[in-house]
This record gives C-alpha cells, sequence and structure tokens, in this order.
C-alpha cells in the first residue's frame, strides 16, 4: 500500500503552512517513535512530526509531558486507525475525507490523529501569544465584539467540557466564527465547519504538569497560542 503522508488533503485550507510546519525535524525524537520499523508493512496514515522539539513550550508544557502525549496518545490513534482500515477502500482517502465521511471507531481515531495535528500547530514556541491580526482580528471583533470576549469564551467553554474532549474555534459556512465544545473526538468538519483554533482538554494533555487544574492549562494555552497559523487557516 502506498505511504501517504497525513498532510494531503487533511486541511481544504492553510494546507501549504501546516505541511511546512510538520516537515520540521524534531531533535528530541527518535526515529523508532514515528515511523514503522523494519518488516512492516507501509502504514496508510503516518504520523506527522512535531513542528517544535518535544521541550520547546516548557513551561507551559514539560517535555516529559509532550513526550507522553505526543509519542504515546498520538501515535496510538494513527496505529489503531492503520490496524482498522488496512485492506479497505477506507486506507485510500485521506484523513480529512475520514473525519468527515466515517463513524465509529474508524471515526474515532482519525478523528483523534485529525485533532491533535492541528492542536500541535495551533501552538508555537517563538512570536506565540500576543493578539490576532488582519481577516482574523477582524472576524473576530465581528462575531464576539472583542478579542478577549473570544478568548473567554473560548477559556470558559473549553474548561467546561464534561469529561474529555475540546475546545474549537470554527468557522461555519457563511464565515461566522463560532466557539464550539467537543466531547471526545469531535471535529468541526463533521458539521461543515472549518476548524481555525483548538486546545486538548483530555487529561492526558495536561495531567502531568496540572493534574485537575484544567482551568490553568487552558490559560496557559493563550501565552503560546499560534495566531499565525489561525490567520492563514481562517484566511485560506
Amino acid at each position: 500500500m502506498q505511504r501517504r503522508d497525513f498532510l494531503a488533503g487533511s486541511l481544504a485550507t492553510g494546507a501549504g503552512l501546516w505541511m511546512a510546519g510538520c516537515t520540521v525535524a524534531n531533535d528530541t525524537q527518535s526515529d523508532s517513535d514515528t515511523t514503522q520499523t523494519q518488516g512492516e508493512s507501509p502504514m496508510a496514515f503516518e504520523q506527522p512530526k512535531l513542528p517544535y522539539a518535544l521541550g520547546a513550550l516548557a513551561p507551559f508544557l514539560t517535555e516529559e509531558q509532550m513526550d507522553y502525549h505526543y509519542n504515546k496518545h498520538h501515535a496510538g490513534y494513527f496505529k489503531k486507525l492503520n490496524a482498522a482500515v488496512e485492506g479497505t477502500p477506507q486506507a485510500e482517502k485521506s484523513l480529512r475525507e475520514l473525519v468527515i465521511e466515517s463513524d465509529g471507531g474508524v471515526y474515532n481515531n482519525a478523528a483523534q490523529a485529525w485533532n491533535h495535528s492541528f492542536f500541535w500547530n495551533c501552538m508555537t514556541p517563538e512570536g506565540g501569544g500576543g493578539e490576532p491580526t488582519g481577516e482574523l482580528a477582524e472576524a473576530i471583533k465581528r462575531d464576539f465584539g472583542s478579542v478577549d470576549a473570544m478568548k473567554k469564551e473560548f477559556s470558559d467553554t473549553a474548561t467546561g467540557v464534561f469529561g474529555s474532549g475540546w475546545g474549537w474555534l470554527a468557522k461555519d459556512k457563511d464565515g461566522k466564527l463560532k466557539v464550539l465544545p467537543g466531547s471526545n473526538a469531535y471535529n468541526p468538519l463533521k458539521d461543515g465547519m472549518e476548524p481555525i483554533l483548538t486546545v486538548d482538554v483530555w487529561e492526558h494533555a495536561y495531567y502531568l504538569d496540572y493534574q485537575n487544574r484544567r482551568a490553568d492549562f487552558v490559560e496557559g494555552f493563550w501565552d503560546y497560542v499560534n495566531w499565525d497559523h489561525a490567520g492563514e487557516v481562517f484566511s485560506g
């Protein structure tokens, strides 16, 4: 089966920026973390490398937390997805197509694989935080009144997700921005919306560093948020 890069077709917008970011080398990762071992069959979907080193987001997220999250949980979703689609027509689809079209276990693992890859690019150790600019800033002010109002609604929504899930900023088909809570593997693509920004509020995303202090984790996210990526996706 032909190996297919995760990013091919995963985003209808902002794909060029994301592809460039996801091919950055990560000096703290071993090749065995993200690639097949000798004798294994090629995977239909391959976990992209992080766009920064595992410890680059410290002190917000420590290297130990990121190693656990990326190399265990995120990698696990790709492994389970590949096992589920092996030998089926679904293995020939893009990850984005699976998120939109599939259900059950295939959807859960495809969405979690996509969500995490998108989440990594929603953060940056260089130039993160601050304020959005350009068309995204204008849309936020139009739809929420101010950037601070959007951030408060986003933080409250993400912190308030019951159990495991995600906080999302998404654009609907009319171009209006909405803050959405997402349980478990939810992705706005399933409802015809384009993801702009997300934060992972599954406990495995933060528990080693924050224990049960989800609100502190979400608040810290704003100091590392990658507005350039969000702006490219919004305007793409």
